[in-house]
């Protein structure tokens, strides 16, 4: 095992210890490659790769056969127990063998209809095991991101910008289909060395660009409209996330005028990063801006979200849920102005809180 994952399960350790829980049950992929290495993924919610089982001395990985090789090649320091009939059959005998008495797990990830699975077995096997919900404990660990994970993060955003540099330099003409071009970036992040996408790949044109999550279709790309870019690739598993807007040929002026409000309300964000400040506070530094331009209620979203192994992770910049932020916090700052019937604007970096303020990871100039 390496060090960084033994710091990391010490650490958690502490916790449960603090939370009197004996044993805790983590399903939440990317948690359970956070603490063991284990790269398996869920190829959906109701199937999972596995699960991690963590005590004070004892630490198990339990898969299917399909993932035995893989986790005994990966998961260094974890005993592997491959079940033959699914997870909540064979977690008696795990439990059991752990001496748990009180076991936490990840309230999130667990349905309803596994949990009454899993108490069901419980019972036919007489085990007195008090089931205990938890929230966010692991996802609370990896809001602070290690400097070997900001360099694979930067590694992952490299190899987009790259790609989209080579797509602008090559393949964005008028006529182009929303879908032709959101293979191109795909294709050449990976080409780029992109482990995979970290989502799949947004380009909308003109007015779907008022879409903040448009999916590309047939529509073609026209001069003189916003064209609206989001992207990502992945490396060892953590995620890069960028938004541009951009226009061929001459843009008009209210697009001139969009543009330049969202990119101020960035740049001011950006400006106002600093250990201790309320996460919400930036966001309204962004938002009170645009609205002070004459957008109110055109920007509808929040303006960042931290990027690590999940594309969506803690701290959120937003009006809702306030984050005191830290060093080593990992984010993004997004503005956009989304205006139906016209399009909309967004641009978006990645960012690291350092001791003195934000370091921008992105190369790619949104001025450019």
């Amino acid at each position: 095992m390496n060090t960084i994952i033994e710091n990391r399960i010490n650490i958690l350790r502490k916790i449960l210890s603090e939370k009197n829980l004996d044993t805790f049950m983590i399903l939440v992929e990317e948690n359970r490659r956070y603490l063991s290495g284990f790269t398996g993924e869920d190829t959906a919610f109701d199937e999972s790769a596995g699960a991690l089982f963590i005590t004070g001395t004892k630490l198990v990985l339990a898969i299917d056969s399909r993932y035995e090789l893989q986790a005994k090649q990966e998961a260094a320091g974890y005993e592997i127990v491959c079940y033959k009939k699914g997870l909540a059959n064979e977690l008696p005998n795990i439990l059991n063998a752990l001496k748990t008495k009180k076991l936490g797990f990840e309230s999130k990830r667990l349905s309803h209809m596994q949990y009454n699975k899993i108490t069901g077995q419980l019972l036919s096997n007489g085990l007195q095991v008090q089931l205990v919900e938890t929230e966010d404990i692991v996802e609370n660990l990896r809001i602070k991101k290690e400097e070997q994970e900001i360099e694979d993060i930067k590694k992952a955003l490299f190899i987009a910008e790259s790609a989209f540099r080579n797509f602008i330099a090559n393949n964005i003409i008028p006529g182009t289909t929303e879908k032709e071009a959101a293979w191109e970036i795909e294709k050449g992040m990976r080409e780029t060395g992109a482990d995979s996408i970290s989502f799949p790949v947004i380009v909308a044109s003109g007015p779907n660009s008022a879409l903040p999550h448009a999916i590309p279709g047939n529509r073609r790309i026209e001069k003189g409209e916003p064209i609206l870019f989001d992207w990502g690739a992945k490396i060892n598993g953590y995620c890069s996330d960028i938004s541009r807007t951009l226009v061929i040929g001459k843009p008009d002026k209210l697009f001139v005028k969009v543009y330049e409000t969202v990119l101020n309300a960035q740049r001011m964000a950006l400006d106002a990063i600093r250990p201790g400040l309320s996460s919400r506070a930036v966001d309204k530094i962004a938002r009170n801006y645009i609205e002070k331009m004459g957008f109110k209620d055109k920007f509808n979203h929040g303006l960042g979200h931290g990027t690590g192994l999940a594309i969506h992770e803690y701290p959120g910049l937003n009006p809702i849920k306030d984050t005191i932020l830290d060093k080593g916090m990992v984010f993004t700052i997004e503005p956009g102005i989304y205006i139906p019937g016209w399009g909309g604007v967004r641009l978006e970096n990645m960012v690291v809180v350092r001791e003195n303020g934000a370091e921008v990871l992105n190369s790619l100039d949104c001025a450019s």
